[in-house]
């Protein structure tokens, strides 16, 4: 919702999430949030501090990250940013065995509900895939601050959330597993039925508007 982030120490608190924390930042997430940071977890009690992303999701900024954590006794990471910023909050928070907190930016895929990264080379090459046992412990989407992001960055999650269903068609009626080993369901792809149909609903009706 908008201004959800004002929420933030109050729904980390309801999950019974320990500080400190660290925040793991893209620069439009610290120019945009930083005194709400400050307003909802110094009400909650939480102490923290800010960590600025670099940029690209590697095995070396992880490591950067993670040592930032341990020397600052993170128990809880908060990633706030883009898709990368977000794989590295999860790589660092798995990596310590933390829970993590997802505060997407941009709208442009369902990555910061994903249980994995994508971890690229120095050369924005991708490297690997990290899977992860468990989601996210917290989703918190602002939409006041993911409005004020590109629109090409909406029109992409869009495009990505229309492949869905030939992607769920395709794993469906061929039984290609997924990335865990289980099969696809007649669940999964119902869902992805219902998102591409709303998908043309609403977006004729914003283009129409």
């Amino acid at each position: 919702g908008r201004d959800a982030t004002r929420s933030l120490g109050a729904e980390m608190s309801t999950l019974g999430l320990q500080g400190p924390v660290l925040i793991m930042a893209g620069q439009s997430a610290r120019r945009l949030l930083e005194a709400t940071w400050r307003e909802s977890l110094g009400d909650s009690g939480y102490q923290y501090s800010i960590w600025d992303f670099g940029g690209e999701c590697t095995l070396a900024e992880i490591e950067r990250g993670k040592l930032t954590a341990l020397e600052v006794g993170a128990k809880v990471i908060v990633g706030a940013g883009g898709g990368k910023l977000l794989d590295a909050a999860r790589a660092v928070a798995a990596d310590l065995s933390l829970p993590v907190v997802n505060c997407p930016t941009i709208a442009s895929s369902d990555a910061r509900c994903s249980a994995l990264s994508v971890i690229y080379t120095e050369d924005g090459a991708v490297e690997a895939y990290r899977v992860y046992p468990r989601n996210p412990d917290l989703v918190l989407v602002d939409t006041a601050v993911v409005a004020q992001a590109p629109a090409r960055f909406l029109v992409a999650g869009m495009g990505d959330a229309l492949a869905t269903l030939l992607e769920a068609r395709t794993c469906f009626e061929g039984r290609v597993k997924n990335m865990r080993g289980g099969g696809s369901t007649m669940s999964a792809l119902a869902l992805a039925q219902l998102c591409y149909r709303t998908l043309i609903a609403d977006g004729l009706a914003a283009k129409q508007a």
